[in-house]
């Protein structure tokens, strides 16, 4: 999966989600970000490099495994595959969402 159908994945699943208020950014170093704020009305996905209240590191194969179900999120905090600095209660409540 690249960027693009990562960030497509997601625009998808947030259009479907509902009562996200904040923002996030997965921050996959070299290959790239995908930026959920959900502040905006309707919420957007994009691929800009913006200040978030969260920010998520880690490998977009790790995230594709995560978005694919093969990947339990607590999981890979614990493994150490994910990062979060920020707001860790806006990651928490990424569930929601993703």
């Amino acid at each position: 999966m690249s960027l693009d159908s990562a960030t497509a994945a997601v625009r998808e699943k947030v259009a479907n989600a509902s009562g996200f208020d904040a923002s996030v950014k997965f921050d996959f170093e070299d290959d790239g970000r995908i930026v959920i704020d959900g502040k905006a009305d309707p919420a957007t996905v994009s691929n800009d490099d913006v200040e978030t209240d969260c920010t998520v590191a880690m490998t977009l194969d790790d995230f594709e495994q995560m978005l694919s179900g093969d990947l339990d999120p607590t999981t890979a905090f614990m493994m150490g595959k994910l990062k979060v600095s920020g707001d860790m209660s806006v990651a928490m409540r990424l569930s929601s969402v993703i």
